[in-house]
C-alpha cells in the first residue's frame, strides 16, 4: 500500500503514468466470446419460437418460417449498422442510455436504462434455463433437478466474472468456437440432404402441430416475427461495453459487432432453410435444434456434441449480461441514479457490486420460475426493443446536430431502424401482453421512479458543494459527551479517547425513579467521586424507561446553550471476538446513537473496544 500526502499549498508532483489495465480488457475476438454469447446462443430458441407460433396454422403455416426469419435477419443487419454508429459516437459505452441522455433528455434515458436492466436480468435467467433445457432434452431423467442445475450454472458464471471480463472471455472462447462450428457443420451437411437421416429424437413425443389449423394471416405472422425477435437480444451489448475493449476501443468493438451480425445472420437463415427442407414439426420435450441435429447428422455422437455445445453456450450466454450490465450500472451510478458503490471497480477491471447484484436478482428469478424457460420467455426481448428504438431516435438527432459528411444517409439509416424497432417493440408487447409482458410494462416505470428517487437523494451533494473548493478549515471549541453506566476498562478507554478529541469532556448517565436504579446510580456517583477522573458526571433523570431520548435532549439543550461549540457524542462499545456474540449484547449503544442522530446535529463517534 502506498500513501500520498499533499501538504497545504503544494501541488502533486509528476507521477509515473498509471497502469491503465489494458491487459485486463478485450480484443475483438475475446469481446465476441464475452459479449456476444447471448446473441449467438439465441439461434437455439429464436427459430423455435417462430415455429411454435406458426404451428397454430398447421403444416401450411410452417412454410412461412423462412420468410419470417429473413425479415428478422434484415432487421439484424439494420441494427448492426446502427450500433456501429453508436459505438463510434459514444465510445464511453452505455448504448441507448448514453445516446438518450445526450440527445433525448434525462427521463428518456432512464426509460432506456430501465429497459436494458430488465433485459439483462431476464437474459441471465432465460439463458441458464434454456441451457439446462437442452441438457434435459438429451437426458430426461435430469428434468426434475433443473432448478438446482440452473442455480449451479449461475454460481459458475458469477465466479468466473468476478475474476474479470477477460478471464471470462478466455474461458468461453473454446465453447463459443465449438458451438458456432457445430451449427455451421449442421447447416452445411443438412443442405446436402433431401430428407432427415434420423427422427429418433422425436420418437414417442407428441406433436404440438395444431389439428384445427388456422389461416396464415398478418396477425399470426406478426406474432411469429415478434417471437423470433428474441434472437436479436444481445446485439446491443457490444455498444454498451465499449470501455471494456483494448485501445483502439471503437475499432475493436465495431469489428466485433460486424462479426456478430454476420455469424448470427448465417446461422439463423441456415437453420430456417433446414426447417423448411425437412418439413420439421415442433414436438413436446425436444427442441427444434435437437431435431435439426438428428435430421442432419443422425442420432449418434455428433447429435450429442450439438446438444452439449448448445447446452454449454446457452448457459454461458448469460455472460453477455455480466459483461454489459455492470458497465451500464457504473454509468447510472456516475450520474447519481444508482448508489455510488456500483461505480467502484476492483482488480482486473471488475465492477464487483454490479456482478453480484445481477447474480442475486437472476437467482431470485430462477427460483420464481422454477427453472422453466417458458415462464420467462414472454418477458424477454421487450426491454431490448425499447432500448433499440430509443437509441435509433437519439442517433437521428445526433446526426442532425453534427451535420458532417454523409449525415443524411446515416440519419436515414437510423430513422429506418427506429421505425422497424419501434414497430417490433409494439408488436412484441401486444402479442405477449397476456403471457406476462404486462409485468415489463409495470416494471419499467417503477425502475425509472427508483432511479429518480436515488437522484433526488444525491442532490444533497450540490448543497454540500461537491466539486467546488471550500473555505479553509477553522478550529472550534469542542465538547465531548460520553454516556456511561458503570466503571470499567471501557469507561477509561472512552474518557481517554474523548480527552484526545475535545477541549471539554462530560460523562452522562441516565437515572430512573425505581429503587433499584436509584441505588445503582448512587453507587456509580460514589465510585466516580472516589475515582475522580477530572471529568464531571452529569446525572439525567428520566421518568420513563428510556435511554436514548434523555441523552438526546441533554445534547440538544447543551448545543443550544453553547453556540459555536462542536458537540460530539462518544459511545463506547465492546467489540466481541466472534460475530455471533454480538447477539448477546444489549444494543444500548445503537439505541443512543439512533436517538442522538434523529433529534440533534451532534457528531456521533462509536468507540469499538476489543478485549485482549
Amino acid at each position: 500500500m502506498s500513501v500520498l500526502t499533499i501538504e497545504p499549498g503544494a501541488t502533486p508532483a509528476d507521477e509515473e503514468p498509471p497502469d491503465t489495465g489494458e491487459r485486463h480488457r478485450l480484443t475483438a475476438l475475446t469481446g465476441l466470446a464475452a459479449l456476444s454469447l447471448d446473441a449467438m446462443a439465441s439461434v437455439a430458441y429464436g427459430p423455435e419460437a417462430i415455429v411454435l407460433v406458426l404451428a397454430a396454422a398447421g403444416a401450411h403455416g410452417l412454410g412461412f418460417t423462412l420468410p419470417v426469419t429473413l425479415a428478422i435477419a434484415g432487421l439484424l443487419a439494420v441494427l448492426v449498422a446502427s450500433y456501429r454508429q453508436v459505438i463510434a459516437a459514444f465510445p464511453d459505452g452505455g448504448g441507448s442510455y448514453a445516446v438518450a441522455r445526450t440527445h433525448l433528455g434525462a427521463r428518456t434515458s432512464l426509460v432506456a436504462a430501465a429497459s436494458l436492466v430488465l433485459d439483462y436480468v431476464l437474459n441471465v435467467a432465460v439463458a441458464v434455463t434454456a441451457g439446462v433445457a437442452a441438457l434435459t432434452s438429451a437426458f430426461p431423467e435430469l428434468y426434475g433437478d433443473r432448478l438446482w442445475l440452473c442455480l449451479a450454472v449461475l454460481v459458475l458464471i458469477t465466479g468466473v466474472n468476478l475474476r474479470g471480463i477477460v478471464e471470462s472471455a478466455r474461458a468461453f472462447i473454446v465453447p463459443t468456437a465449438v458451438f458456432v462450428v457445430s451449427i455451421l457443420v449442421l447447416i452445411a451437411v443438412g443442405l446436402f440432404r433431401s430428407a432427415p437421416v434420423s427422427t429418433a429424437a422425436t420418437t414417442g413425443h407428441a406433436s404440438v402441430l395444431a389439428d384445427n389449423a388456422t389461416t396464415v394471416g398478418a396477425l399470426l405472422l406478426l406474432k411469429a416475427f415478434a417471437s423470433g425477435c428474441s434472437a436479436l437480444t444481445g446485439v446491443e451489448a457490444l455498444a454498451n461495453a465499449v470501455p471494456s475493449f483494448r485501445v483502439p476501443r471503437v475499432r475493436r468493438a465495431q469489428r466485433a459487432e460486424v462479426a456478430l451480425g454476420a455469424v448470427l445472420g448465417v446461422m439463423l437463415i441456415g437453420l430456417s432453410v433446414l426447417i423448411s427442407r425437412f418439413h420439421l414439426q415442433p414436438v413436446e420435450g425436444v427442441t427444434v435444434l435437437a431435431q435439426l441435429a438428428d435430421a442432419s447428422l443422425g442420432h449418434n455422437w455428433a447429435f450429442y456434441v450439438i446438444q452439449f455445445a448448445t447446452m454449454i453456450l446457452l448457459a454461458l450466454s448469460a455472460n453477455t449480461s455480466f459483461g454489459g450490465l455492470p458497465v451500464l450500472l457504473k454509468l447510472l451510478a456516475r450520474d447519481n441514479y444508482l448508489p455510488h458503490v456500483f461505480a467502484l471497480k476492483a482488480d482486473r477491471q471488475v465492477h464487483r457490486h454490479g456482478v453480484l447484484a445481477l447474480a442475486l436478482v437472476s437467482a431470485a428469478l430462477l427460483v420464481f420460475s422454477g427453472g422453466d424457460t417458458n415462464t420467462l420467455v414472454p418477458l424477454f426481448a421487450i426491454g431490448v426493443f425499447i432500448g433499440f428504438t430509443i437509441a435509433q431516435v437519439g442517433m437521428v438527432r445526433h446526426w442532425r446536430g453534427e451535420r458532417g459528411r454523409g449525415w443524411r444517409g446515416k440519419a436515414l439509416l437510423n430513422g429506418f431502424g427506429a421505425v422497424l424497432t419501434g414497430v417490433s417493440a409494439v408488436v412484441v408487447t401486444a402479442t405477449k401482453f397476456e403471457d406476462g409482458a404486462w409485468l415489463i410494462v409495470i416494471a419499467v416505470p417503477l425502475l425509472v421512479a427508483a432511479f429518480e428517487m436515488v437522484h433526488r437523494a444525491y442532490a444533497l451533494g450540490e448543497r454540500l458543494g461537491l466539486g467546488r473548493i471550500p473555505e479553509p478549515p477553522h478550529r472550534e471549541r469542542s465538547l465531548v459527551i460520553v454516556p456511561v453506566s458503570n466503571l470499567s476498562r471501557l469507561t477509561v478507554e472512552a474518557l481517554n479517547a474523548a480527552a484526545s478529541l475535545g477541549d471539554e469532556v462530560r460523562a452522562v448517565t441516565v437515572c430512573h425513579p425505581d429503587a433499584e436504579d436509584r441505588a445503582h446510580t448512587h453507587a456509580l456517583a460514589r465510585d466516580w467521586a472516589q475515582w475522580d477522573p477530572g471529568v464531571p458526571l452529569v446525572q439525567l433523570t428520566s421518568e420513563r424507561r428510556t435511554l436514548g431520548r434523555p441523552i438526546a435532549e441533554y445534547v440538544g439543550e447543551t448545543a443550544a446553550a453553547e453556540p459555536g461549540t462542536r458537540v460530539t457524542v462518544l459511545i463506547p462499545e465492546v467489540e466481541p471476538d466472534r460475530l455471533w456474540q454480538r447477539l448477546l449484547q444489549n444494543q444500548r449503544g445503537a439505541v443512543v446513537a439512533h436517538a442522538v442522530r434523529r433529534d440533534t446535529d451532534a457528531v456521533i463517534c462509536r468507540l469499538r473496544f476489543r478485549i485482549f
